[in-house]
């Protein structure tokens, strides 16, 4: 009875071992297909804005450009104001993202708390704010009787405080222990210090989640500076300024058919710039900044998207 024990422990051991590693070949295999499915929209974009415009043209780019060209790169920076509206959006990013996740966290942090006797209509108040909103011209009128409209503080101030961010960080500090805040109070800190020197602290991987969501809105964003500061070239965005670079290629296109465009290309194909190949260029330029950030944050991320998944 004990070897023919063995020998079944063994076989069973055999054929899980066995079945682990066909689950295992299907599993790489299906992440490596989708590793494909997903690499390949930005690659093949990757390839457009290195090809030849006019060339893009006769379509049928895929992983490699056909005929390799920076010129499209160099339509976009030679503009003078680009280097400009590039500072205006680091900035932009940059203050925006640190004063968001900061002030989201204090104001999650109050509504936390059960001794806060205005905590349900404070959220209630909050939450109508994403179904309910006054319209693009109250809004406007808004941002204009607080004479914001030629300023900086217009890319901050309205957005300073996010629902969707408060909530994420709200039921992150909910599933903390009560202890932490209980041992802090004992040792005499305050309600600030407890939230600088305990919360924010255990609270680094939600904020660095909410912090890219911010960062890649704010990094995007370019109606507001379209609605409020486009008289105002100083206060222009890298995101604006290729707008503006897009509409006039569209402008330019429409006055040239296709046709002409490849009748010319022999002399004019250094120089000549289509729409797609700029809105090519222009989401390869815009999405670098985010892709160099997101490695370094990652581990973050990850953590972040599991909030209120394990209670402490």
């Amino acid at each position: 009875m004990p070897a023919a024990s063995t020998t079944k422990k063994s076989i069973f051991r055999r054929n899980s071992s066995r079945e682990d590693k066909i689950f295992d070949i299907c599993n790489y295999t299906f992440l490596f297909v989708l590793m494909l499915i997903t690499l390949y929209p930005f690659v093949n974009t990757l390839a457009v804005s290195l090809n030849q415009a006019t060339d893009t043209i006769r379509g049928g780019i895929t992983l490699m450009p056909r005929v390799f060209t920076l010129d499209n790169y160099a339509y976009i920076f030679r503009e003078a104001s680009i280097m400009h509206a590039t500072m205006i959006s680091v900035l932009r990013s940059v203050i925006g993202t640190v004063l968001t996740v900061f002030c989201s966290a204090m104001v999650a942090y109050t509504m936390s708390r059960q001794e806060y006797v205005l905590r349900k209509f404070v959220t209630l108040a909050f939450i109508l704010t994403m179904y309910f909103n006054g319209g693009l011209i109250p809004n406007y009128l808004l941002i204009r009787e607080l004479d914001m409209i030629g300023s900086f503080s217009v890319y901050i101030v309205p957005g300073l405080i996010g629902v969707f961010n408060l909530i994420i960080i709200r039921s992150f500090i909910d599933g903390m222990p009560e202890s932490i805040i209980e041992s802090a109070r004992i040792d005499g800190a305050g309600e600030f210090t407890t939230f600088m020197r305990i919360i924010l602290p255990l609270c680094v991987p939600v904020l660095a989640t909410v912090g890219l969501f911010t960062a890649v809105y704010q990094w995007n964003s370019w109606f507001d500076v379209f609605l409020y500061n486009s008289s105002y070239p100083k206060l222009s965005t890298l995101q604006y300024e290729l707008q503006k670079i897009l509409q006039n290629s569209n402008a330019s296109m429409t006055s040239r058919t296709a046709t002409d465009a490849f009748a010319n290309a022999g002399n004019t194909a250094a120089n000549t710039v289509t729409p797609v190949s700029i809105r090519a260029t222009m989401t390869i330029v815009a999405s670098v900044p985010i892709i160099m950030v997101y490695p370094f944050v990652q581990k973050y991320f990850v953590k972040g998207m599991m909030v209120g998944g394990v209670k402490g």
